[in-house]
């Protein structure tokens, strides 16, 4: 695992449970009526999750990217119950299908960037 990007992916799970409470979300919704920027919050947790996940080794695997929706999945679920709890907020089955169609798209993004990321960030010879 990378420590950098375990810590910037449970900063950013604190940020999305801290901030759901905040006026910051309130205003942010007066320009997002349809919820839609539930897609690239939890496509760049994703990415965090699947950052974390690697070691260097350059070998990119299904598990680990199953492994990184799974987590994201969970938090985005998480976060839509945490919102019952919240007098300003409400949870909604159509946020939770917005969180998951940015976990695919990312996942699908990653998988199709790796070969790329392979050749130029990862070193060759590591074991993942």
């Amino acid at each position: 695992m990378n420590p950098f990007f375990v810590f910037l992916s449970a900063a950013y799970v604190f940020a999305i449970f801290f901030l759901a409470d905040s006026g910051v979300v309130s205003q942010i919704g007066d320009f997002n009526p349809y919820s839609l920027l539930h897609i690239p919050l939890y496509g760049l947790l994703t990415l965090l999750i699947l950052l974390s996940l690697c070691t260097g080794g350059g070998k990119e695997t299904k598990k680990r990217m199953i492994i990184a929706g799974l987590i994201a999945g969970f938090v985005g679920a998480m976060d839509e119950f945490h919102q019952t709890f919240i007098p300003t907020r409400d949870a909604s089955l159509s946020d939770v299908l917005l969180d998951i169609l940015g976990i695919v798209l990312t996942i699908l993004l990653f998988r199709c960037a790796f070969p790329f990321l392979k050749t130029k960030y990862f070193s060759p010879g590591k074991n993942a």
